[in-house]
C-alpha cells in the first residue's frame, strides 16, 4: 500500500527537520554553558604537536556558586565525570589525571568532589607517523552537578590542534598538576580487616603529615563508611588508620588505592596497599542505599549512551504510557471521531487500513515535532516544559473555537463539505487519509499535556538526553497512543467487533458532539484561569462569530456573487469579533498566577520556600496547572481531604501552590531541578533535608500521610 504523496512529502520533511535540528544541537564548540556550569576544552602543548611531545587536553568546569561535581569515587552518592573522545587515527587520550578532591559533607553523608574552577587534565599521545597539519578533537563530557538538587548535564566540545606550541592556559594546567596526588618515595603500606574495620598501616609518610588531622579518599566506593570518623595513631614513624566498613558494603577487594591528605592541603599522597582478609559478609548492596538529601541516586540519571539501563526498556515503558493515554478524558473526544470513522467506512477494508497508518503517522510525527520544538527552544535558552502549548491563551482559545465547530458539525448544524471549494473537495476525495493524518495531529495537540502526570520523571529525563534518544522516547510514546486504533484497522477481527453501518450512525454522530462541547467547557475554564473572565467572554464572542461564519458559508448558492457574499459576511463577523476580543487577551491578567486565596494555600516562590525553611517549618509544594486534568483531580480529592489538611496544620506545614497554567520560567526551572518536565509534581521539604521528598503523580491520602510521618514532631 502506497501512502499518498502528501504524507510521503510530510514524512520526508519531518526526517529532514529532525536531522537538521540534531545537527544544530550536536554542533560543538570549544566551550558551552550546560545549565549550572561552563565547560571548556583546553589545550596545553608547550612544544607543539609532534611525536614524543608533551601534549595535554583539559576539561575545564567552571561551577556556579554552591554547585559541585564529583571525584573518581564520589563517596556516598553522586557520579564521577566521564569523558568520551573522538580523535584522528593513531591519537589516543589517557585517563583523567584527577586533582586531589575535597570532602563534601552533606547531612549524615560524605561525598568527594570539586567546586569552583576545576580543570581535569588528560594526556594526549601523538602517533609516531604524525606528519603535521591540524588535528580535530571532539569531546563528550558527562557530569552530575549538585547543590540542593542534582542534575545530569553534558557538554559536546571540539577544537583543532595546530602543530605550533600552545601554552595559553599554562597556569590552569600547572595548578591542576600541582594539586594532583603525588607519590611519596619510600612509602610502604599494608591493610587488614579487623573488628569490622579496614586497618591501614603506612610508613614513610612525610614529616609534615605527623600530628595533622588526616583525610582518606579511597578509590573504591563500596568499602568503608565514608562519613565515619577516621581513627589515626602514630607509632613512631608508622601510621595506623582505622576506617569502619560500610554497612552497605558491596566490594571485597584484595587491594586498594587511596589518597591521603593532611588537613585540607593539596596535593595528597597516593598510596596503594594489599588487604589481608577474610572479609566479613557484605551488607546490603550499594544499589539499595537510599538517596541522599541534596543528591541523586547513582541510577537516577539515564545514561547518556543508553548502556547503563537498557534503552529498549525505556522505550517499552514509553509505548505503554502512550497506550494508556487513550483513556485520558482529554483524548476521548478526538478518539471518538476515529470510532465514528470506523463505522462510516465499515466495509471499505483498504480505506480503514490506510486511515490507520495515516492516523499513526500523524500522531508520531506530531509528538516528534513537539519534542523537537521543545528541545530546540531549550537549546536556545527558552524555559519550556512538556504541554507548553496549553500555556498559551491564544492556543487554548483556538482549540475552543475548533472543538465548538466540530461539535456543531457532529450535531448536524452545518456540513463542512458545503463550505469547501470544489478544488479542496476533489483533493480530499483523492487523498481521504489526509483527514486521518490531521486527526492524529489534533489528538496530540490536545493530549500531550496529559502525558506528564503519568510520565513526568521519564519525560524530564528524556528531555535531558541527546536529541536522538530524546526523540526516540517521544516516538515510542506516539506509537503507543496510536497502537489501539492501528491494531483495529489492521486486524479485521477487532474491526468486526464494531457495529455495522446503519440508521444508528446518525444518532451516534449527534451524541459525539457532547464530548466536544464538554471539552470546550474545560478549555474555557482553563482560559479563565489564564487570562480572566474577559478573555472567556471574548472567546465566546469569537465562537458566535465563527458559527455565524460557517452558517453563512454553508448557505446553498449557485452564483459567484452569493459565494462572495457569504465569504464577506463570515470575514466581517470574524474580523469584528477578533478586534473586539483582542484587548481581553492583551491586557487580561492570569487569575491563577496568584495561588487560591485561602487560609491554607499560599503562592509559591523560591523566596517563600526559603523563608519557611529558615523558620524551621516543613514545606509542601503543589506544582499544578489549570489545563492538567490530573492536577485538578488531585486538588479536589487527596489535597482536599479534611483529615489530611488537619495533619498539615498539626505539623505546621507551609502549603505552597506553584501554578504553571501560564508560562512561568521560575516554575519551569524549579521543575527542571526536580528532574521533571511537566505537572503535577508534589514535593515535601523536611526541616533539615536539602532535597525534597517527591510523591507520586496520583498520591493517595495514605501516601501523603506516610511522607508526613517521616517529619520530626513540631
Amino acid at each position: 500500500m502506497r501512502l499518498p504523496a502528501f504524507l510521503r512529502f510530510f514524512a520526508a520533511a519531518l526526517a529532514a527537520l529532525v536531522l537538521a535540528l540534531h545537527a544544530g544541537w550536536t554542533q560543538a564548540a570549544p566551550s558551552a554553558e550546560t545549565g549550572h556550569a561552563r565547560a571548556s576544552l583546553l589545550v596545553h602543548a608547550p612544544s607543539g604537536i609532534q611525536p614524543g611531545a608533551e601534549v595535554w587536553l583539559g576539561l575545564r568546569i567552571e561551577h556556579q556558586p554552591h554547585w559541585h561535581t564529583y571525584w573518581l569515587n564520589p563517596g556516598d552518592s553522586g557520579l564521577p565525570t566521564t569523558t568520551a573522545w573522538t580523535l584522528p587515527a593513531g591519537f589516543t587520550a589517557g585517563d583523567i589525571a584527577w586533582p586531589t578532591p575535597k570532602q563534601l559533607p552533606l547531612g549524615p553523608l560524605m561525598n568527594y568532589g570539586y567546586d569552583g574552577d576545576l580543570l581535569l587534565p588528560v594526556r594526549l599521545t601523538v602517533p609516531p607517523d604524525y606528519q603535521g597539519g591540524p588535528v580535530p578533537v571532539k569531546l563528550r563530557a558527562d557530569f552530575l552537578i549538585c547543590e540542593e538538587v542534582c542534575i545530569p548535564e553534558f557538554a559536546e566540545l571540539d577544537t583543532k590542534l595546530s602543530p605550533d606550541p600552545v601554552s595559553t592556559h599554562a597556569a590552569l594546567f600547572q595548578r591542576a598538576f600541582d594539586t594532583a596526588p603525588v607519590e611519596s618515595p619510600g612509602l610502604k603500606a599494608a591493610a587488614r580487616i579487623e573488628n569490622n574495620a579496614l586497618v591501614i598501616e603506612a610508613s614513610g609518610l612525610p614529616p609534615a603529615y605527623r600530628k595533622q588531622p588526616l583525610q582518606l579518599f579511597p578509590a573504591n566506593g563500596g568499602v568503608i563508611d565514608h562519613p565515619a570518623p577516621l581513627a589515626q595513631e602514630w607509632q613512631g614513624e608508622r601510621l595506623v588508620l582505622r576506617a569502619p566498613l560500610s554497612s552497605q558494603r558491596s566490594d571485597s577487594p584484595v587491594s586498594m588505592d587511596a589518597v591521603i591528605t593532611a588537613g585540607h592541603q593539596a596535593p595528597g599522597i597516593r598510596v596503594g596497599f594489599a588487604i589481608a582478609g577474610p572479609w566479613p559478609k557484605p551488607g546490603a548492596t550499594a544499589s539499595t542505599t537510599a538517596p541522599a538529601p541534596g543528591t541523586a541516586p547513582a541510577a537516577s540519571p539515564p545514561p547518556a549512551d543508553g548502556a547503563g539501563q537498557p534503552w529498549l526498556m525505556v522505550l517499552a515503558f514509553a509505548f505503554l504510557g502512550g497506550a494508556i493515554l487513550n483513556l485520558m478524558p482529554c483524548v476521548f473526544p478526538v478518539l471518538s471521531l476515529k470510532v465514528l470513522g470506523f463505522a462510516q467506512h465499515g466495509g471499505e477494508r483498504k480505506r480503514i487500513v490506510a486511515g490507520g497508518f495515516a492516523y499513526t503517522l500523524g500522531v508520531i510525527a506530531s509528538f516528534l515535532l513537539l519534542a523537537a520544538l521543545l528541545l530546540a527552544l531549550r537549546a536556545s535558552g527558552e524555559g519550556l516544559g512538556w504541554g507548553f502549548q496549553l500555556q498559551s491563551p491564544a492556543f487554548v482559545a483556538a482549540l475552543s473555537i475548533l472543538f465548538t465547530l466540530i461539535g456543531f458539525n457532529l450535531a448536524g448544524l452545518f456540513e463542512f463539505s458545503h463550505m469547501l471549494p470544489g478544488r479542496i473537495l476533489n483533493a480530499r476525495a483523492r487523498n481521504p487519509v489526509a483527514d486521518d493524518f490531521l486527526t492524529g495531529v489534533l489528538a496530540v495537540a490536545v493530549a500531550s499535556p496529559c502525558t506528564a502526570p503519568f510520565m513526568g520523571a521519564a519525560l524530564g529525563a528524556a528531555l535531558s538526553q541527546p536529541a536522538p534518544q530524546a526523540l526516540s522516547v517521544f516516538a515510542a510514546l506516539g506509537a503507543g497512543m496510536a497502537a489501539p486504533y492501528l491494531a483495529a484497522s489492521l486486524f479485521p477481527g477487532l474491526a468486526r467487533m464494531l457495529p455495522r453501518p446503519g440508521p444508528w450512525m446518525a444518532h451516534f454522530k449527534t451524541f459525539m458532539a457532547f464530548p466536544m462541547f464538554a471539552t470546550v467547557v474545560w478549555l474555557l475554564w482553563v482560559l479563565g484561569q489564564q487570562a480572566g473572565v474577559d478573555a472567556v467572554a471574548a472567546v465566546l464572542g469569537l465562537i458566535v462569530a465563527a458559527a455565524f461564519g460557517v452558517w453563512a458559508l454553508g448557505i446553498p448558492t449557485r452564483s459567484s456573487a452569493g459565494r462572495v457574499a457569504g465569504i464577506a459576511a463570515a470575514a466581517l463577523a470574524l474580523g469584528g469579533a477578533a478586534a473586539w476580543s483582542w484587548p481581553a487577551f492583551q491586557y487580561g491578567q492570569a487569575n491563577a498566577a496568584v495561588a487560591e486565596a485561602s487560609t491554607d494555600w499560599q503562592a509559591w516562590s523560591p523566596r517563600a520556600v526559603a523563608q519557611a525553611r529558615q523558620q524551621g517549618r516543613p514545606v509542601f509544594v503543589d506544582f499544578t496547572a489549570a489545563w492538567c486534568v490530573t492536577c485538578q483531580y488531585n486538588k479536589r480529592t487527596t489535597l482536599a481531604d479534611p483529615a489530611l489538611m488537619e495533619d498539615f496544620r498539626a505539623r505546621q506545614v507551609v502549603l505552597l501552590r506553584a501554578d504553571w497554567t501560564r508560562r512561568d520560567e521560575t516554575i519551569t526551572q524549579a521543575l527542571k531541578e526536580l528532574g521533571r518536565s511537566g505537572v503535577p509534581v508534589y514535593a515535601l521539604y523536611g526541616k533539615g533535608a536539602q532535597q525534597p521528598t517527591l510523591l507520586s503523580e496520583l498520591p493517595s491520602v495514605d501516601e501523603v500521610r506516610r511522607a508526613l510521618s517521616q517529619l520530626p514532631a513540631p
